[in-house]
């Protein structure tokens, strides 16, 4: 892992797994309903290239992975954290969860039929962002479409954090609009086909960005 921001988040949500997951969940029916829906719209969307697979990128304790098995999608979920892959495969043994960073993807060019990454992209530094929209453009098949959830706002700006549910943290978190991440898709060759800003609710500090995208046909790894 070349960056140092890998590290340190690898190693304080390694830190952080079991309290995290003990304090947020998960469950999809205590998800929003519009957050259900876009996410059911993807699952739509990402079964026209079945049997192709759909990777949750990010997938922490595996509640969005499980919720889109259950749409009917062949699924696996990627992420940063040895600590949360552990709880995500112990709380769904059916299926298939791996440590990776979606800086720099284990997969072959052009075979999954679609990605979600839900409020995982909020820990990718800017110069590094690039990175991680142009792994998603390499692995898609042609056609197929990625779902981005992320807390924004009208302002970019970031947050730091020393200390999570009384635990030593290193995470930085990136706050930035639907327009500068439809942008930086649009350079990695994906086309932005849906926007969604949805205000807070509840114990939410932030609005909730929705970005839907898909790899054009013809499109070339880069």
């Amino acid at each position: 892992m070349p960056a140092d921001f890998l590290e340190a988040t690898r190693a304080s949500y390694d830190t952080i797994a079991a309290a995290y997951t003990d304090r947020f969940p998960n469950r999809p029916g205590d998800w929003h309903p519009l957050d259900r829906s876009l996410i059911g719209a993807f699952a739509e969307l990402a079964a026209a290239h079945a049997p192709a697979p759909v990777a949750d990128l990010g997938s922490g304790p595996g509640a969005v992975t499980a919720h889109l098995h259950g749409l009917g999608l062949t699924v696996f979920g990627v992420d940063l954290s040895p600590g949360m892959v552990a709880l995500a495969r112990r709380a769904h043994p059916a299926l298939r969860f791996h440590v990776g960073s979606m800086t720099a993807l284990d997969l072959p060019d052009g075979t999954l039929g679609g990605i979600v990454a839900a409020y995982s992209l909020i820990h990718v530094p800017d110069e590094h962002l690039a990175d991680a929209c142009g792994e998603m453009a390499r692995v898609l098949r042609p056609g197929a479409p990625v779902l981005l959830v992320f807390q924004s706002g009208d302002a970019e700006g970031r947050m730091r954090l020393s200390e999570r549910f009384g635990r030593d943290v290193d995470l930085t978190y990136h706050w930035r609009t639907p327009e500068t991440v439809a942008e930086r898709l649009a350079k990695a060759g994906l086309r932005v086909t849906a926007r969604v800003l949805r205000e807070p609710v509840g114990e939410e500090k932030r609005p909730r960005a929705f970005l839907l995208a898909e790899k054009p046909v013809g499109l070339t790894p880069r």
